[in-house]
């Protein structure tokens, strides 16, 4: 690519099986230490909710640690969903974390539930009538209230062409999220057209979200991979799980019969050495014409995990270019 590219970590707080949430939690924390010694721009956290397999269910309660125990990375949300929130209770959750870390807050938004049906209800204030599709409505409120200098940085988070109007037309900065959907590039095209410039943002930025598990070997990256493939092939079924060691996945698709890939086929995973992802994640920008990729990895080896976020860094990367 022409432009450079910059790298963020996306981390969702995986829960190991035979592990617990404060497990998970501490290990998003060492996560953050180290991407930031690896060289990636952010760190930023997920939100879930009613999940055994995910730890993170309020992005801006984990941001303060993983901000205090690191000095320069920017720290956000990837993201907070809007639409369980009041917009001014997010503008000032963040706007005490911009003042404890100044210039390195991010406030990503999206309009996602984050969990089922279900849960979503539970996570409603008045549920005597279906929340109101006011999407747009609450994401112009909340930048009212984030128009402060030091006030953390608002992006748009997606997967629909919908989300890239919103971000378009407020000259927000746009997250495509390729590990749900990925077939997103004709929405960020979309954004860029119509992009309309902003006092914070004058030409559009775009980023993209991907599944990228690295190891030293392309086939030790798809054993690896098999831990979260077994995880989505079992939410398919409306069972949800804490992520499964490699042996009990391998041990899963073996006695189904059927190919990893076969199961997970809705999803793009990006699996194998730093030689060839760097390839396939330089090509899938591309297509997106992004500026920054998110990088997202769920493993059960926290271990593991380090080491693909440290094989694919930028510092590896200038280090190998040296």
């Amino acid at each position: 690519m022409s432009k450079r590219l910059a790298f963020s970590v996306l981390d969702q707080s995986p829960i190991p099986e035979g592990r617990t949430a404060g497990d998970a939690l501490r290990n998003s924390i060492d996560l953050a230490r180290r991407a930031e010694q690896f060289g990636y721009r952010r760190f930023w956290i997920a939100e879930h909710h009613g999940t055994p397999g995910l730890a993170s269910n309020s992005p801006e309660v984990l941001m303060g640690p993983v901000a205090a125990a690191t000095s320069h990375i920017r720290v956000g949300s990837g993201g907070v969903m809007l639409p369980h929130y009041s917009p001014l209770k997010v503008a000032e959750s963040f706007a005490m974390l911009a003042a404890l870390y100044p210039s390195r807050i991010d406030l990503g938004v999206g309009r996602a539930a984050g969990t089922s049906p279900a849960v979503s209800r539970m996570l409603q204030r008045d549920r005597r009538h279906a929340p109101p599709e006011d999407f747009p409505e609450q994401l112009d409120e909340l930048l009212r209230y984030t128009k402060e200098p030091g006030s953390a940085q608002v992006s748009i988070l997606g997967s629909s062409p919908q989300s890239a109007i919103w971000a378009a037309e407020r000259g927000l900065p746009y997250v495509f999220a390729d590990f749900i959907n990925a077939e997103g590039a004709e929405f960020t095209r979309l954004y860029r057209e119509r992009f309309q410039p902003s006092k914070g943002l004058t030409e559009p930025h775009t980023s993209v979200a991907l599944w990228t598990i690295c190891a030293d070997t392309d086939q030790e990256a798809l054993r690896l991979s098999l831990s979260v493939r077994m995880t989505l092939a079992m939410m398919m079924r409306g069972r949800l799980i804490a992520i499964p060691t490699v042996e009990k996945a391998e041990a899963f698709f073996a006695d189904q019969q059927i190919a990893p890939e076969v199961l997970t086929a809705n999803r793009r995973f990006l699996t194998g050495s730093p030689a060839k992802l760097r390839g396939n994640i330089a090509q899938v920008a591309e297509e997106y014409g992004a500026d920054e990729v998110f990088l997202v990895n769920i493993l059960h080896s926290h271990p593991a995990r380090v080491r693909s976020y440290e094989l694919l860094s930028p510092l590896a990367a200038e280090q190998k270019a040296a």
